[in-house]
């Protein structure tokens, strides 16, 4: 991730954001219910937001990331986007026991789990369960092991240099995120792989 080249621009740019962008959208298109509100968990440089909000004007969207210079960049970008249905980016820690959005039909969250210990994870997932109406989406992108395998040697290797940064970070089993998952009252619906070895999970809020 690189900053502008303005030192006034506060907006950050992530080349793989701006590659997997579309081939999110294509999956969001499916799952998304057609109205209400998405909140978008460590919307990270607020570029995924300021693309899709404009996709989906049936939907207001609701970023949201704990870090400050990452709610100045959803900010900045979020004024780039002329969308009316994006919402101004609130503080929001994954891992809290409270969040500052009470409500939502749907929650969006990529590549947050292997980048963060897993009680973020943990903590996401309770609070999707708090959150979510019934019947409402969890929608996850990013790598994963699946039966404890690494889906690509490229993934092994960028869990390898996560932990090597912070042994608390790291690819993430699907099946211990289902798990935890069915813990907080979220059933897994499917699975989409997605390019560069990634995959969309979807969970959905159990009545």
């Amino acid at each position: 991730m690189s900053p502008t080249t303005s030192p006034s621009d506060p907006r950050r740019f992530a080349p793989a954001t701006d590659r997997n962008k579309e081939p999110i959208l294509s999956v969001l298109r499916e799952v998304l219910p057609e109205m209400g509100l998405v909140l978008e968990i460590a919307a990270g440089t607020g570029q995924h937001a300021a693309f899709f909000a404009p996709h989906f004007p049936g939907l207001r969207w609701q970023p949201t990331d704990r870090d400050a210079d990452s709610l100045a960049s959803i900010a900045a970008w979020r004024d780039t986007a002329a969308a009316p249905n994006l919402l101004p980016p609130l503080r929001l820690d994954a891992a809290a026991d409270a969040w500052p959005v009470g409500r939502a039909d749907a929650i969006f969250n990529a590549n947050m789990i292997h980048i963060s210990p897993w009680a973020a994870c943990l903590g996401l997932l309770r609070g999707a369960g708090r959150t979510l109406e019934a019947g409402g989406p969890l929608v996850l992108y990013g790598p994963y092991m699946l039966d404890g395998e690494h889906t690509a040697p490229s993934n092994a290797a960028f869990d390898a240099s996560l932990r090597g940064r912070d042994p608390a970070w790291g690819v993430r089993d699907l099946a211990d995120v289902r798990a935890a998952a069915e813990g907080a009252g979220l059933a897994f619906v499917r699975r989409i792989a997605m390019p560069a070895n990634n995959q969309i999970v979807v969970f959905e809020r159990q009545a």
